[in-house]
């Protein structure tokens, strides 16, 4: 048994090798490669079906200047939704726990949109930190909000789908390790308690997929912004 819940939230190595690269390879390897043929097959059609469903849904709101960033956040929408469901399988790491990775993902897609907004059109970019009609006194003080509303972005983006991954895979560790120890004492709360960590993993594949949705989500919102 785990003397530290958080062990599980440790990067992974092997004498004395970090294992993260190979988990974040991982995943690429497991999506089935397209084939020259006219048809394809059931596992290829429903994944062309989902792309182009997913794709079509998220840039259906953004000008065509940001249909250029389509196979960017397609790939990491379908990235970090095999990152987090496979996480979820017994005795594997999940990389998305790590803040370090979430940021060196959130920071540079982020610092992409307020660059392409400034580069395309300043003045629109430029006038989001400040409200229309807004009174003269006032100005000052929105302007710095706004600016630090600006720089937050990508640190919201980070901490939420760490935490969000992080507290759901702990509790999973709190409620199972007490179904093990309740098990010789008192089996019928043991049975009880595992329905709910039963209950509880089918909720944790629903926030696996949401967060990787919503992480992809609010970077195309901060696209559309810009573009």
């Amino acid at each position: 048994m785990m003397t530290n819940f958080f062990d599980q939230f440790m990067s992974p190595s092997f004498l004395g090798i970090p294992l993260l690269p190979l988990a974040l390879t991982l995943p690429w390897l497991l999506f089935p490669t397209p084939t020259p043929r006219w048809i394809n097959n059931r596992l290829l059609t429903l994944q062309s079906q989902f792309i182009n469903r997913f794709t079509s849904q998220l840039f259906s709101s953004i000008n065509p200047g940001g249909h250029k960033w389509a196979l960017l956040l397609t790939s990491l929408m379908v990235f970090l939704l095999t990152l987090n469901m496979l996480g979820l399988l017994p005795y594997t790491f999940t990389p998305t726990t790590q803040l370090s990775l979430n940021m060196g993902i959130a920071i540079p897609l982020w610092l992409a949109t307020v660059l392409i907004g400034l580069r395309n059109q300043p003045t629109a970019s430029l006038g989001h930190l400040l409200p229309e009609g807004t009174p003269t006194p006032l100005i000052p003080v929105l302007i710095i909000i706004e600016t630090i509303s600006l720089l937050i972005r990508p640190l919201a983006l980070g901490v939420r789908l760490t935490a969000n991954l992080t507290a759901g895979h702990l509790l999973m560790q709190l409620i199972a390790t007490g179904a093990f120890v309740l098990t010789p004492t008192m089996p019928v709360v043991a049975a009880l308690t595992s329905v709910v960590l039963l209950l509880l993993s089918m909720l944790e594949v629903a926030v696996a997929m949401i967060q990787a949705y919503v992480f992809v989500l609010l970077i195309s919102l901060y696209l559309q912004e810009n573009v």
